[in-house]
């Protein structure tokens, strides 16, 4: 269980392949103070840390992964967003988020509005129900609210903090992000659907 605030980013330093599944290894701050089989959030995927060595970290992605969130397209260089699982004796600052990415949403804008920014994404509109305004989404593993929502678009604003401490001041149009639906609202959806 992750709440969306981002410890540190790391950087792809090696990717190998070994059938449907692909091995990463990443350097950061943290990737010292790993523990093997310990649960590490990256974009907002949910991934074991296997081993640590010299400040990097190995995890690997299968293919459901890969083939759910941005992690096939990472390359070597790529920053990624890292937090550490939430402590039950800590505070919830953001939401609660799992680390299971539901899909992908595509950066449609980016405006910088002289000390903050604006993204727009558009995303599969068969998602529509599972976002609500000022209601809370996972992008890249950060915890932000939802503005300006539509049926396939919808709005976040960024702070110079979340900007300058995770990946989001490299996104521009085009790219791809990991999202993770708030918890709760997937199951109202589900309870509504069942009835």
């Amino acid at each position: 269980m992750f709440t969306g605030i981002i410890e540190k980013t790391g950087m792809v330093t090696a990717i190998t392949q070994s059938g449907t599944n692909r091995t990463f290894w990443i350097s950061s701050l943290i990737s010292n103070e790993l523990k093997i089989d310990q649960s590490l959030s990256h974009n907002g995927v949910c991934l074991t840390v296997e081993e640590t060595r010299d400040g990097q970290h190995r995890v690997t992605a299968i293919e459901e992964t890969l083939a759910k969130t941005n992690l096939g397209k990472w390359e070597t260089g790529t920053i990624v967003n890292l937090e550490r699982c939430m402590p039950m004796n800590g505070r919830l600052d953001g939401h609660i988020v799992q680390g299971h990415v539901d899909t992908v949403a595509t950066c449609l804008d980016v405006v910088e509005k002289q000390g903050s920014w604006e993204y727009t994404f558009s995303f599969a509109e068969q998602f529509a129900p599972l976002l609500i305004e000022k209601g809370s989404i996972s992008l890249n593993g950060i915890s932000l609210t939802l503005f300006n929502v539509g049926l396939s678009q919808f709005s976040v604003a960024i702070i110079p903090y979340t900007y300058e401490h995770t990946n989001m001041n490299g996104l521009k149009k085009g790219d791809i992000v990991n999202i993770e639906f708030d918890m709760l609202g997937k199951y109202v959806n589900r309870l509504m659907q069942l009835r």
